[in-house]
């Protein structure tokens, strides 16, 4: 079955009378993209900005609030909605103050095909390293070429393998890894890092990201490719000492695929968690911060193995002295 995608525009003020309303059709199902929650967002996250455009920024400081629902596209659908905007008029005439927003609606038709696969036809499997090629889960690989398959599925969190600092990360890690080594990937995301680290013979031993979801994306990938991942904390490290002493310390490989400013925000619980001649793995750097980032992790005491770069972005291997 095909589907109208219905967009209602009104603000913070107007969900609770417009999803009332809704309530009152017969519609419970609906997804709210509330303005003020972009706004704290980018408060929030400023620090993470390194990966999104300015552009889109903007984009997100002037979104109205929002809510989607699905109508069936038959006579029904039709009527539901030609039902839904005579409310809306209504409500609209009711908000003398104008603290609902437009309440207006815009339509569209989402294809059932479309909707279940959309981005994911593009996403094919491809080789990454020297080692690896990456597939997600609803494709197959029919000739290896001697590589090792990692599937992922990202379910939402970053890390596909596509992007630039991925792979580098993972070149980096097939530079490293021989065996053994007790790892801590920070900011874990799909948590394609840490599966790659245990796949190359390493010990899994904790991931950490701040979105919950991430660790249980993280955790099923890792089930995907049959291996372990010890720990999986939530929270942010930076604020929060309880989380920073429970990931504890010993470790002698640590990823990190964040930004500049969390590295170099990181570099001295970097050095406190690596064990002496331990590697530090990070990226998620774009290249004209590059000499900065190193900057502040030689300043701690880190010294360069390498640093490699791929459109636009900078990966870093350092070793604890």
């Amino acid at each position: 079955m095909d589907w109208i995608e219905v967009t209602i525009f009104t603000s913070t003020e107007g969900i609770l009378p417009v999803t009332c309303l809704l309530d009152d059709m017969g519609i419970e199902g609906y997804a709210l993209e509330d303005a003020a929650d972009f706004e704290a967002f980018l408060q929030d996250t400023e620090i993470y900005w390194d990966y999104v455009d300015e552009k889109l920024k903007e984009d997100l400081i002037n979104q109205e609030t929002k809510i989607k629902i699905y109508l069936a596209e038959d006579e029904s659908g039709q009527i539901q909605l030609a039902q839904l905007n005579a409310a809306l008029e209504k409500l609209r005439q009711q908000d003398t103050a104008h603290q609902y927003g437009r309440l207006v609606t815009e339509t569209s038709i989402s294809r059932q095909q479309d909707w279940e696969w959309g981005w994911k036809q593009y996403f094919k499997p491809f080789p990454v390293g020297q080692k690896f090629i990456i597939k997600p889960s609803w494709e197959t690989v029919e000739d290896t070429a001697g590589r090792t398959v990692l599937e992922i599925d990202p379910a939402s969190s970053f890390g596909t393998g596509t992007h630039d600092t991925t792979q580098l990360c993972i070149a980096a890690l097939e530079q490293t890894v021989t065996g053994g080594e007790k790892l801590l990937d920070m900011g874990t995301g799909s948590g394609i890092l840490a599966i790659a680290a245990a796949m190359l013979g390493a010990k899994a031993d904790t991931v950490v990201d701040i979105d919950a979801h991430c660790l249980t994306c993280a955790q099923e990938n890792a089930e995907r490719n049959q291996v372990h991942i010890w720990r999986a904390l939530h929270g942010d490290a930076l604020r929060d000492p309880k989380l920073e002493q429970e990931i504890g310390a010993g470790y002698q490989i640590i990823t990190a695929n964040i930004v500049a400013d969390i590295i170099i925000a990181m570099a001295p619980m970097f050095w406190s968690k690596l064990e002496p001649d331990g590697t530090l793995i990070c990226s998620g750097i774009l290249e004209e911060r590059a000499d900065e980032v190193q900057n502040a992790l030689q300043n701690t005491g880190f010294l360069l193995l390498n640093r490699q770069a791929s459109g636009g972005w900078s990966c870093l291997r350092l070793r604890r002295a």
